[in-house]
């Protein structure tokens, strides 16, 4: 498996996942106790991508509309 980056230790180059990084950070991570085993955080990104950011949470790059609610309009079909 190869790294997508180009260059080494450059966050430009990876602009999305840093930017996705820092909103789970600042949105799951920071606002929580610490976990107290990794299954405990495992189980808190996952419900928070599941559940809260694929389905809820506004994007401005897709009309300020959730992930799942573009991809109703898009394809016409409910998504689940």
């Amino acid at each position: 498996m190869e790294s997508s980056m180009s260059r080494r230790g450059n966050c430009y180059d990876n602009a999305c996942i840093e930017s996705w990084h820092s909103i789970l950070k600042k949105e799951l991570i920071y606002c929580n106790p610490r976990f107290k085993a990794p299954e405990e955080a495992y189980t808190a990104i996952y419900q928070y991508i599941e559940f809260y950011y694929n389905r809820k949470r506004m994007h401005g790059s897709l009309g300020y509309l959730s992930p799942a609610r573009f991809a109703q309009q898009f394809t016409g079909k409910s998504v689940a």
